[in-house]
Formats: structure tokens, C-alpha cells, sequence
């Protein structure tokens, strides 16, 4: 039997409210039916979402429904993390059609690997990293990462490629590079990206 939460896990704006309703009501068993919304994968920087109506009495054992302005929601309990901020609207262009949900959780740029077997110095071990596992993963967004100077605990990078100038950089490095190569080399405190976004072809970085 799916759990009855009063969390408002993901928000409907008015206007979407409105849409929706109006789409339920025109289906046969209409006041029987609530939103079921369920992330099925990714793409690029965003995951990917399956939005359908569903019977309430229906919904899964692990489902949870929310009741949001006269809407039931139905989300995956094992997505509620994923999910929860989220606000489902209408799109801001005019000439689009449907519902855009805007997330503010982000799928990890890479996910977490078996420990790989490092040799070398820390400057050697990292840049083994960055060519076993981190441009591959990259790579998909036509990007590059490479090692500037190892800075005590302090790792310091420079992209290139599509990273350079877009606004996953920072996330590629914070979310992807440092926990990659944190859970690596222990002695690793952070990761700093040097990149100057606005630089144009020509990134730089000057040690003081």
C-alpha cells in the first residue's frame, strides 16, 4: 500500500495546477486519477522524467502520495531526495507546449568506482585519475580536466574543451573531480579550478 505523506516534495505552480487538472478532468475516471512523476535517467547535466496519470488506489507499495492543491502526487520513495524542491510548471516560451519540471538536484557528473590501484607520487596518481576516470567521464560534455600543481592538501586543475565557459565547471569539479579523487588520496583536501571561465580560448593560471 503506497505511504500518504504531507510533504510537498515537488511543487505545482498555479498555472500548471490549472493545466493538469483541466487534462485529468477530461479523462474517463478522472477524480480516481493522480500525477505519478519518476526519474528515468539522465541527460547530459539533468535527469530525465516520466510524467503520467495513474489510479491512486493503483499506486505502488513504495510510492509516496501528496495531496498538492487538489492534485495527488505519486513519486518513487527512493527518489524523494531527488525530487524534492522540484517545482513542475509551465514553460516560460510561449510557443512550447507541455509541463518542464525544474529541478535543483542534479544527477552526479561521476558516479563513485571501485578504488582503483594508484602508483607513484600524488602527482602521478592523480593524473592516472584523470585519464582512467575522469576525462572518460567528461569527455561526454566534450571536456577535459588537467592537473595544474598538487598544492599540499590542495589539488588545483584547469578545464578545457566543452567544460571550458559553461555553467557545469564548477559542478564537474566540485561534484565529480574532487569526490573522485578524495576518495582515492585521503590526504586530499579540495580541488580548485583555475579555469578563467570568461577568458575566452586563453585560460590561464598565475601562481602568486
Amino acid at each position: 500500500m503506497a505511504v500518504e505523506s504531507t510533504e510537498t516534495v515537488v511543487s505545482v505552480s498555479d498555472a500548471a495546477l490549472e493545466k493538469i487538472q483541466a487534462l485529468r478532468d477530461g479523462e474517463d475516471e478522472g477524480e480516481n486519477l493522480g500525477l505519478h512523476i519518476e526519474i528515468t535517467g539522465t541527460r547530459g547535466v539533468d535527469y530525465t522524467y516520466d510524467l503520467a496519470f495513474a489510479m491512486i488506489d493503483e499506486a505502488a507499495d513504495d510510492d509516496v502520495c501528496t495531496l498538492v492543491g487538489g492534485l495527488t502526487i505519486m513519486i518513487p520513495e527512493d527518489q524523494l531526495d531527488l525530487l524534492r524542491g522540484a517545482e513542475l510548471d509551465i514553460p516560460s516560451n510561449g510557443q512550447q507546449q507541455g509541463l518542464v519540471l525544474r529541478n535543483p538536484n542534479r544527477p552526479p557528473v561521476m558516479p563513485l568506482d571501485d578504488p582503483m590501484e594508484l602508483t607513484g607520487d600524488i602527482p602521478d596518481q592523480i593524473r592516472q585519475l584523470l585519464e582512467a576516470r575522469i576525462n572518460p567521464a567528461i569527455a561526454a560534455h566534450g571536456g577535459w580536466a588537467e592537473l595544474v600543481e598538487v598544492d599540499g592538501p590542495k589539488v588545483v586543475v584547469r578545464l578545457g574543451g566543452g567544460c571550458q565557459g559553461c555553467a557545469m565547471s564548477k559542478a564537474t569539479v566540485t561534484a565529480g573531480i574532487e569526490q573522485t579523487i578524495r576518495q582515492h588520496i585521503p590526504s586530499i583536501e579540495s580541488v580548485v579550478d583555475v579555469t578563467d571561465h570568461q577568458a575566452g580560448d586563453n585560460p590561464y593560471y598565475s601562481h602568486a
